[in-house]
């Protein structure tokens, strides 16, 4: 009984003293206050302005109400949350180095956070498992693409799952252990300084999705490869076939000409144009057959490129934002902040929220489709322009 007194008593003083020193931290000069300001408002405005218009493109365009694109909108709905809610709660603590919103509003920010950042992380894994099955699985992936029903099932579970992973213990913490050691006047998490719950909950926050977004872009990477190489062979047996079977029908004609009588010649070379005629022309439409079939394989091998080469961007790009924060976070959390600077630490937090302002550059506009949509809505007199134009031009005379 005495020891766990003294450990809570030792738990509430370091607390304390790592406020005062969090306090000493938040104190910046005029001149760095200004630009903290400024590029907080500009991140604000790049998160809310860019998800708002993949909003905005999905509902006014109906034509991105496939499946693949609700995922793109769930993404966009949750980066759009932490621009226009979690940051500027956040705005008047980071500078005042105060939390002055009550305790009420700081257990509502901090779900909302959390929740969040972790149903981004889960919307990129779906999206790059969705990608995967594209590929890997085109046939029955496009038979799948007008059930929304199965995608809006994907999204509601991305936010259920995001929500049971630091909802309950940000919500219960407190009534568990019978206290808080959170100051009036700050605002973080009870499990704050709890290394073994925040490994385990990172866990399932960024090494597992990780790990499995990697692995989707490395499958995709393979399935690219092999049916490229299945290509290329598929065209040299082409080629040898063509080859052979010329090499064939000049064999016949010969055969033809030489067994033929001299007055008959003429007859004979009439007869033989007609059916060299027939020959090409058949020929003609094998091989344009052959070509629309290997333009069509060439054309999905480069929409499939394209697939690898925006996943691989995902890879690195989740990677730089989410890793810093993850790592320093248990870091942190395991040397009760004695080790870890919290310039440091904000440095790490703030990236999480610019993968927010990432996101809606990094996943719509590798979309065609996507980049249309945007076009029509943020240029519309020139769209209203251009049709007349074209229905004058296309009219006959």
């Amino acid at each position: 009984m005495g020891n766990s007194v003294l450990e809570v008593n030792i738990s509430r003083d370091y607390v304390q003293n790592s406020s005062a020193k969090i306090r000493q931290d938040f104190a910046f000069t005029a001149p760095v206050l200004a630009l903290l300001i400024a590029v907080m408002v500009v991140l604000i405005g790049v998160i809310v302005l860019g998800n708002a218009l993949v909003i905005f493109a999905f509902k006014m365009d109906r034509s991105l109400r496939r499946q693949s694109n609700y995922f793109l909108l769930n993404l966009a709905i949750s980066d759009f949350l932490v621009g226009a809610f979690c940051i500027p709660v956040y705005l008047p603590y980071i500078l005042t180095g105060k939390w002055m919103l009550g305790r009420g509003l700081c257990k509502l920010w901090l779900v909302m956070d959390y929740l969040l950042c972790t149903a981004s992380v889960f919307n990129i894994v779906l999206i790059s498992y969705d990608r995967f099955l594209s590929v890997t699985r085109a046939v029955s992936y496009r038979a799948r693409q007008g059930m929304t029903r199965c995608a809006l099932g994907k999204m509601a579970a991305v936010w259920v799952l995001a929500f049971l992973l630091y909802g309950p213990a940000i919500l219960l913490w407190e009534k568990v252990t019978g206290e808080s050691h959170v100051p009036e006047d700050e605002c973080f998490a009870e499990f704050f300084y709890t290394w073994y719950f925040l490994l385990c909950a990172s866990t399932l926050e960024f090494f597992f999705p990780f790990l499995s977004v990697a692995f989707f872009n490395l499958s995709i990477y393979r399935s690219i490869r092999e049916r490229r190489l299945r290509h290329q062979q598929e065209m040299g047996s082409t080629q040898t076939t063509v080859t052979s079977t010329k090499r064939e029908r000049l064999r016949l004609a010969t055969y033809i000409c030489r067994s033929s009588f001299i007055l008959k010649k003429k007859k004979a070379s009439e007869d033989g144009d007609k059916s060299s005629e027939l020959c090409s022309s058949s020929t003609a439409v094998g091989h344009s057959d052959s070509l629309s079939v290997r333009s069509s394989q060439c054309t999905r091998l480069i929409q499939d490129k394209k697939i690898a080469k925006s996943l691989a961007i995902i890879v690195c790009v989740f990677a730089v934002c989410w890793a810093p924060y993850t790592l320093l976070m248990i870091i942190r959390a395991a040397c009760r902040g004695q080790c870890v600077s919290h310039h440091w630490y904000e440095v790490t937090f703030w990236l999480l929220w610019l993968n927010s302002a990432i996101n809606p550059f990094l996943y719509p506009l590798c979309h065609s489709s996507f980049r249309r949509a945007f076009a029509k809505i943020l240029c519309p007199k020139q769209r209203s322009t251009q049709a007349p134009s074209d229905h004058h031009l296309n009219t006959p005379r």
